[in-house]
């Protein structure tokens, strides 16, 4: 369990319980999810061993999450991280709540080794970009995706 800062921001780790709190930060990303759809999010990375999705309290309440993954890159040689998800509540925003979040994941991923964080945003996040720049991420390679549907 994680310790409150100063800025009264608490980070801990999320379990089964949390569900009801995490669909709602999903829904603020542009991820429909209802509690039990995050129930079943949270134990899937409940149960991988390089997964970590992590959540921000202020005064007791959930007020963001960062989800995180470690991976052997093989066309870098190297442990990477990468994050999966960040989102804070819009209540919450400006706060340095997103800060502490990444500076979270970023412990997390030197202590185990990685190499490097890469984060990816939709194009149409131009909030985000300009958060992730000021957080000291660069531009990196564009992201393609294709959807595997039947």
């Amino acid at each position: 369990m994680m310790q409150e800062s100063s800025d009264g921001i608490r980070i801990r780790d999320a379990s089964i319980g949390d569900a009801s709190d995490v669909a709602p930060l999903l829904e603020a990303l542009g991820y429909p999810c209802d509690r039990d759809g995050a129930a079943d999010r949270i134990a899937a990375v409940l149960s991988d061993p390089r997964q970590r999705l992590l959540l921000a309290e202020i005064a007791g309440h959930v007020c963001g999450m960062v989800g995180m993954e470690l991976r052997y890159s093989l066309a870098r040689g190297a442990e990477q991280a990468r994050i999966t998800a960040l989102v804070v509540a819009p209540a919450c925003e400006r706060q340095g709540v997103g800060r502490r979040l990444l500076r979270e994941v970023e412990g997390i991923a030197r202590q185990a080794g990685a190499a490097r964080i890469e984060v990816t945003a939709a194009g149409s996040r131009g909030n985000a970009h300009t958060f992730y720049r000021s957080c000291g991420y660069d531009d990196a390679s564009l992201h393609f995706a294709k959807l595997l549907g039947d």
